[in-house]
């Protein structure tokens, strides 16, 4: 598979449940295709350890911060003219982890409201382009909750198992509407980096007649 089957200013979003392989595998497809990596931004953040102290304390700050950085990447892709693989999207952001700190309390409804119209501003302006294929990596809780384990972040290990339990079975809800852009649904066994990367093959070639697909049925992206 030659890497110019896909086009070179396509935007790919990698998404998936924390700890799952998001960074991993954008950094591996990034080589693969020679584009840009789009990384979420962990280290720096000011915000991420206090929240996992004190969900309720500091969840808006934590949102509003990702938001922020997320919107700062959209509007480097934009300029770029694309070539990107993105870690995690906006998307998760405001209806994953938002939304549920919203209805568990942990966020005010007056937050929420404030940062739902800051994101929605931020759709509505000119470098805010839809990914042309977003990449959910699936697992059952089990491999999620190892991968966790594994990675060894002690901050996320001391968290309740339930706010695990909880944000995979939202992760499941969420993907089955999400229709902002074509969805390829990749279980994270069927590649294993450590044996080489032709073990992603067969999703490179996916992603190539997805996009390829959805251009032809929406020019705007050709």
């Amino acid at each position: 598979m030659n890497r110019e089957d896909i086009p070179q200013d396509a935007v790919i979003t990698v998404a998936g449940t924390v700890g799952i392989g998001k960074s991993t595998l954008t950094a591996a497809l990034a080589e693969r295709l020679g584009f840009r990596t789009s990384f979420e931004s962990v280290d720096g953040n000011p915000y991420l350890e206090r929240f996992y102290d004190d969900f309720e304390r500091w969840s808006f700050h934590l949102q509003i911060y990702f938001l922020a950085e997320r919107f700062k990447e959209q509007k480097r892709m934009f300029e770029y003219g694309g070539g990107f693989i993105q870690d995690r999207s906006i998307y998760e952001d405001v209806d994953i982890f938002a939304k549920m700190h919203e209805e568990q309390g942990t966020m005010s409804r007056e937050d929420f409201a404030t940062y739902s119209e800051l994101f929605s501003a931020m759709v509505m302006t000119p470098y805010f382009a839809r990914p042309d294929v977003l990449i959910y990596l699936e697992s059952d809780l089990e491999e999620a909750l190892a991968r966790i384990s594994r990675r060894g972040r002690q901050m996320e290990i001391e968290t309740d198992i339930a706010y695990w339990r909880g944000l995979h079975a939202r992760y499941e809800r969420w993907i089955s509407t999400f229709n902002a852009c074509p969805v390829v649904r990749v279980n994270v066994r069927d590649y294993d980096l450590m044996e080489g990367p032709h073990t992603l093959d067969p999703l490179v070639r996916t992603i190539a007649r997805t996009i390829r697909t959805h251009r032809e049925v929406d020019p705007r992206r050709s």
